[in-house]
């Protein structure tokens, strides 16, 4: 492991996998950087894979008050120490990696949660009753808000995984969920920041998931000034670490 301090004085946790040119994983919500483990693995015969924990999770700090612009920062602060070259950015990280700008050489993002026609709603109130609970000191709660209410998870399903040991270390991590709804804004497709972006950007999406998904990528790529799509066997949400390795090495790598 090691560390890169961000412009407030975060320190920022990463692993390294690989040699060649450099490409940064940014995670989507409600994860640490273990949970990209194997997709870093697969990557590392192409690539230098930097793997980090965003602010609030696992061994990188969380220095208050929370704004969208810190994590920013911190990509730019892990990009800046690794000299990475590429970027791929999970779910609601896609809107780090997206707002923050930076001249990476190409980038991708996989399933981008933007609420399309057809998605479930965003929950009332849903980052102002996240931040109630974490508050009170109840991030079991905001978590099952989350899973429940966002993901649409069974109630059932969320009270069973509650008895395992996994609990403990999502409960550690339900205050970021606060962080990614904020990056997320009102969830709607950000037609006008993605009209900006400069950095020709792949959006992938996995052939198991729902179709608002599947067009919030469409939407994305086509939106992007040098966007590109791709859809991929997979799972709900997840394209296998083989086929993350297969399709980025091919896009990142082409000339």
């Amino acid at each position: 492991m090691q560390k890169v301090v961000s412009k407030d004085g975060t320190e920022l946790a990463y692993d390294t996998y690989g040699s060649g040119p450099v490409l940064v994983l940014v995670a989507g919500g409600f994860t640490e950087r273990s949970r990209y483990v194997d997709d870093a693995k697969a990557l590392s015969s192409a690539f230098t894979v930097v793997n980090y924990d965003r602010r609030g999770r696992g061994d990188s700090g969380d220095t208050l008050p929370y704004a969208v612009e810190r994590e920013w920062e911190d990509l730019e602060a892990i990009r800046s120490a690794t000299g990475a070259q590429y970027a791929c950015a999970y779910s609601s990280g896609s809107m780090v990696l997206l707002q923050a700008g930076l001249p990476f050489e190409k980038q991708a993002v996989l399933e981008p949660p933007f609420r399309v026609e057809g998605a479930p709603p965003v929950p009332e109130r849903y980052v102002e009753r996240l931040q109630e609970f974490v508050d009170a000191g109840n991030p079991g709660g905001a978590a099952e808000l989350f899973m429940v209410e966002a993901v649409g998870q069974p109630k059932e399903a969320v009270d069973q995984i509650r008895q395992t040991p996994m609990w403990a270390g999502m409960e550690a991590i339900a205050h970021t969920l606060v962080y990614d709804g904020l990056q997320m804004g009102d969830s709607a497709v950000p037609h006008e920041l993605l009209a900006s972006v400069d950095v020709p950007t792949l959006a992938m999406f996995s052939n198991a998931s729902p179709d608002w998904l599947k067009e919030a990528a469409r939407q994305a790529a086509e939106t992007l000034p040098h966007g590109s799509l791709e859809g991929q066997d997979g799972t709900f949400h997840t394209l296998p670490p083989e086929t993350m390795a297969r399709v980025l090495t091919g896009y990142f790598l082409s000339a």
